[in-house]
């Protein structure tokens, strides 16, 4: 029985699973957007929106907490100095899930997940420009 197992296995052990949940992370917070499966895309936000609401108070302790879960000193950064007081008037959901095609190969559904406010921030540079 699954009593109170959450979140998607996404055909990986748990070793596997956690170091490609890492490396999603770090990349949606390096780039602000990646695009990836959907699965994974919807299973990102779960680990994604905690760490956004972390990062808007900015502490010691915050930044050690974000560290031990990304490994990468870069993404806990940008994390803390860009994407934390951006998001900082938002009450929660700072990520969209967009669906995109069909992957050519084996057909299976895309998707591009966003930070909402940081994509804000460069249309407005864009239409600015």
């Amino acid at each position: 029985m699954r009593h109170r197992k959450t979140g998607k296995r996404l055909g990986r052990n748990t070793s596997q699973r956690q170091a490609l949940i890492r490396a999603l992370l770090c990349g949606l917070f390096k780039y602000d957007a990646i695009e990836t499966g959907l699965a994974k895309a919807k299973e990102l936000r779960r680990f994604a929106e905690p760490l956004i609401t972390l990062a808007k108070v900015d502490s010691t302790h915050h930044r050690r907490l974000a560290f031990a879960r990304l490994r990468d000193k870069e993404a806990v950064s940008r994390l803390f100095t860009e994407i934390g007081p951006a998001c900082a008037n938002r009450p929660g959901g700072y990520t969209r899930v967009i669906r995109l095609d069909h992957r050519l190969g084996d057909g299976a559904p895309l998707a591009k997940i966003e930070i909402i406010d940081m994509v804000v921030k460069k249309e407005e540079g864009a239409k600015k420009k």
